[in-house]
């Protein structure tokens, strides 16, 4: 009861602080997503295009998710020096491989009938890629985009030890304190409900742009 009380205490004091802290944190995360996304999603479609390539993509993101968050982190702050955007770089790095892979497996797992009914209607390419193949694929896209953004706001938190604040600064605050369990708390519970709403906002975007969803919509419209 001490530490809830201590907690509450916490909140309503430097209530202003966390909510800054919990929005730097949103943001480091969603620009990692944000521009991993706008390089795994071209080069997933890419490599599906060209599947030859898919193992060596594939296997250097894969690389790239096996180095510790901390090591990469130091990696890059020798680079790009201390800050939020050497987190960002460190996030896209670690987004890279759900959204690619998810990109990847939903342009290749689109059925073969859908693609040769387009052919013989007499689309192009690129009709078929933006009418037919990314609609059908695009609930798989954003299970790799859900899967990423969860996994970024929790590596996010560590970027407070190259100053780039977010939650993670409160929580430190707390392991330097004498008593600082609920200082622990006041950071670790809005890190835990960040990637909790992420995870079922994005999972209910995942279910709305389903195929099988928008056909069973499709067919009681029409019934």
């Amino acid at each position: 009861m001490d530490t809830i009380r201590e907690l509450i205490l916490y909140y309503s004091q430097n209530g202003n602080y966390v909510w800054t802290e919990f929005y730097r944190h949103f943001l480091m995360s969603a620009y990692g997503v944000l521009f991993a996304s706008l390089v795994s999603i071209p080069l997933g479609i890419f490599i599906a295009r060209y599947s030859r390539l898919s193992g060596i993509v594939l296997s250097l993101t894969n690389v790239i998710q096996t180095i510790p968050a901390l090591a990469l982190l130091a990696v890059l702050m020798l680079v790009m020096g201390l800050g939020a955007n050497t987190v960002v770089l460190a996030l896209f790095l670690y987004s890279l491989l759900p959204i690619l892979r998810n990109t990847y497996t939903g342009i290749k797992n689109v059925d073969q009938a859908y693609i040769e009914s387009g052919r013989a209607m007499g689309m192009t390419k690129w009709q078929l890629l933006y009418m037919l193949e990314l609609p059908l694929a695009l609930s798989v896209i954003m299970a790799g985009l859900r899967t990423a953004l969860v996994f970024s706001i929790g590596i996010a938190t560590i970027g407070t030890f190259i100053g780039a604040g977010g939650l993670g600064d409160i929580v430190v605050r707390g392991t330097n304190a004498t008593d600082g369990t609920a200082i622990i708390l006041a950071g670790a519970i809005p890190t835990a409900i960040m990637a909790i709403m992420a995870d079922v906002i994005m999972g209910w975007f995942e279910r709305v742009l389903s195929p099988a969803r928008k056909h069973k919509k499709t067919s009681v419209a029409t019934s």
